[in-house]
């Protein structure tokens, strides 16, 4: 039979072509695990926050003064930005508190008796004299008056606290409620309301001047600077030799001729 086979030669196998496979991706490390070394590293004996964590346990023993630099600044800065917030929040109601306090007394006028008994005798003449000379003012006698009562009130609780400026605002009010008080009292009264005014504001000012002395102060510096030893060598002089006189000579010949 013939042959239908048309190959020549030795047949060649087939090559199969497999699908390579991708590479396997390698895992990403947790994005927390640097922060997470760091942490670890700073707890440790000599770490950061092992020494700032020391430095917190040691404020009961070593006290305000003595604890640690930054310890300390983060309390001045707490502190400072409390008292800026509470001034910010405090500023509006203060302004409008003392706004009501001086507006809200009542007008003085000359003759009109607001006060009573003795206190009358040196408030009367004051009011009297702010509500003369407080005419031409862009203010009214009334916040004049309150503003008076207020620098005297400092002046005396200044003053108590033994402070300079206050004790110098004091004096100066005394002398001008003294002066208002003689300028705007009844002629018949005036030595009375004067005298008055000059015993209370004596009487008050043992408050306000207490420790204050008017003898001058003497200050003794004694220089104790201890007892300073020096020593000092000193060498006797060679003494001169003598020289021979006549009689010890003739001595020395009639010795030698024996």
């Amino acid at each position: 039979m013939p042959s239908h086979d048309n190959s020549h030669g030795p047949t060649r196998p087939q090559t199969i072509y497999l699908p390579v496979p991708a590479p396997k991706t390698q895992p990403e490390p947790p994005r927390l695990t640097p922060l997470r070394a760091w942490w670890n590293a700073a707890w440790e004996e000599d770490g950061v926050l092992h020494g700032m964590w020391e430095d917190v346990c040691s404020i009961p023993e070593d006290g305000l003064r003595h604890m640690a630099p930054w310890l300390r600044t983060v309390v001045a800065v707490a502190g400072l930005s409390f008292a800026v917030l509470l001034a910010q929040a405090a500023g509006d109601v203060l302004l409008q508190a003392l706004h009501q306090l001086l507006t809200a007394v009542p007008k003085v006028q000359i003759g009109v008796d607001t006060s009573h008994g003795v206190f009358a005798v040196i408030d009367q003449p004051v009011r009297t004299y702010i509500a003369q000379h407080a005419t031409g003012l862009p203010v009214q006698g009334s916040t004049v008056y309150t503003i008076w009562q207020l620098v005297g009130l400092f002046g005396l609780i200044g003053g108590f606290a033994r402070i300079s400026g206050a004790r110098l605002t004091w004096t100066a009010w005394g002398v001008a409620s003294i002066a208002m008080v003689y300028s705007a009292a009844p002629a018949d009264g005036r030595p009375i309301a004067t005298g008055f005014a000059v015993l209370a504001w004596t009487a008050a000012s043992a408050l306000a001047l207490r420790g204050l002395s008017l003898r001058p102060a003497f200050f003794t510096h004694i220089h104790n600077a201890g007892h300073q030893i020096k020593p000092h060598i000193h060498l006797p002089a060679p003494a001169a030799e003598a020289a021979p006189d006549d009689e010890d000579d003739a001595a020395v010949h009639s010795l030698q001729k024996r």
